[in-house]
């Protein structure tokens, strides 16, 4: 079975690898939303995956970081695309918890990146 905990963060970026003349390259902000998926079995006596506050505890030092800051500015988001951000996400928090199965990250209700490790 398989869970998930969603987390929401407002920061400010730019993408410096892309051309001046793309718009992206401009400083700019979203409103992120970022999921942490568990996948696991069911606990018989629980009757869950994972506690959803342990999640959120594992995540709080990093959302801390991201949140109401410049991404840009966090040392390996120095390009922070989607796909950058929800790696950073996966290999600070998968540490702690073992059954992560996939972070996703929407920079917008239409856009966003899904990574599940290597």
């Amino acid at each position: 079975m398989e869970i998930f905990k969603e987390f929401t963060f407002e920061a400010a970026h730019r993408l410096p690898n892309l051309p001046e003349t793309h718009k992206c390259y401009r400083l700019h902000g979203h409103s992120f939303r970022a999921r942490i998926y568990v996948e696991g079995p069911l606990d018989p006596e629980l009757e869950w995956v994972q506690d959803f506050a342990r999640i959120t505890d594992v995540v709080a030092p990093f959302h801390q970081m991201l949140d109401h800051n410049y991404l840009n500015e966090i040392e390996g988001l120095e390009n922070p695309t989607s796909e950058v951000i929800a790696k950073w996400i996966w290999d600070k928090v998968h540490p702690e918890l073992p059954m992560l199965s996939k972070v996703v990250v929407q920079e917008n209700c239409a856009c966003g990146a899904t990574y599940t490790g290597e």
